[in-house]
């Protein structure tokens, strides 16, 4: 932790608080991650004038940084935070690949990161390439695979504009089964979300993550997909985040999907549940 020193008057006029972004947060979170002291230790010393964001003063809390792209310091030293786990959610577009490059030059949802500030990370799967919605980024590969296989049965959910309309012994056909090139597809829910004549809104949840498993359990029944969008992995919901942004996950968020992940180890080994019986 820094000790008190004076003011720093080498700036000039105070820094507005930014309130929206992609990819900010607070000022005083990201001084203590750099491990100059708790938020309230970190948010006295923006409070005293001492630290700096691209230059000028950072005098009000609100103020929001974004690393790799704002420049922050504090007594005049640069501050940046210590490179660890990164769990990422951005909202991937229509016509992005899920990949941080691509030799041909299309466009990647590495192209929506900032070029610095960040650790390496890595998607956890991958949406196709006009399938739009949520994906996760991390560099912790434990979650990563916990996240993906299988057999941890964490739940994908999916809003899926199909060509005409369902009816409902389709929606039973979908959460019975269907086979697709050899391989048995099926929903863990099924519902018409939005009916229409010509198309109809779906909400699919899945947990076998195969590929292109939606679409393929769509054509399996006669209507093809539209558009579709990914709004939920485990607990992390995609919610209002708009497209071609990101954020950092919340500790809530993290403490959920890490439980989830659990909940799914316990499911695949008999021995652990029956160690975890009363």
């Amino acid at each position: 932790m820094l000790k008190a020193k004076r003011r720093n008057e080498s700036t000039g006029r105070p820094v507005p608080a930014r309130q929206t972004g992609g990819g900010e947060e607070r000022l005083q979170r990201y001084l203590a991650r750099a491990g100059l002291g708790s938020r309230r230790s970190c948010e006295k010393l923006i409070l005293e004038g001492r630290v700096c964001v691209n230059g000028r003063v950072a005098a009000q809390l609100g103020t929001k940084v974004s690393s790799g792209l704002d420049q922050v310091t504090c007594d005049g030293k640069p501050v940046i935070p210590s490179v660890g786990l990164a769990y990422l959610l951005l909202h991937k577009p229509a016509g992005v690949l899920t990949s941080l490059s691509d030799p041909r030059g299309r466009p990647v949802i590495g192209d929506l990161l900032p070029p610095r500030g960040l650790p390496r990370l890595f998607p956890v799967g991958r949406l196709d390439y006009q399938t739009e919605g949520l994906v996760l980024l991390t560099n912790d590969g434990a979650l990563a695979y916990g996240l993906m296989h299988p057999s941890f049965e964490i739940e994908k959910e999916y809003l899926a504009k199909v060509q005409g309309c369902p009816t409902p012994a389709d929606l039973v056909r979908l959460k019975a089964g269907v086979v697709s090139n050899g391989e048995r597809l099926w929903a863990t829910h099924a519902e018409i979300v939005r009916p229409g004549i010509g198309s109809a809104w779906l909400k699919l949840v899945v947990h076998q993550g195969r590929y292109h498993e939606i679409r393929r359990l769509c054509d399996a029944i006669g209507h093809p997909v539209l558009r579709l969008q990914r709004v939920r992995i485990g607990p992390i919901v995609l919610g209002r985040l708009p497209k071609g942004r990101w954020r950092r996950l919340t500790p809530v968020e993290l403490a959920g999907i890490r439980r989830a992940v659990g909940g799914g180890a316990m499911r695949r080994d008999p021995i652990a549940r029956g160690r975890a019986r009363p």
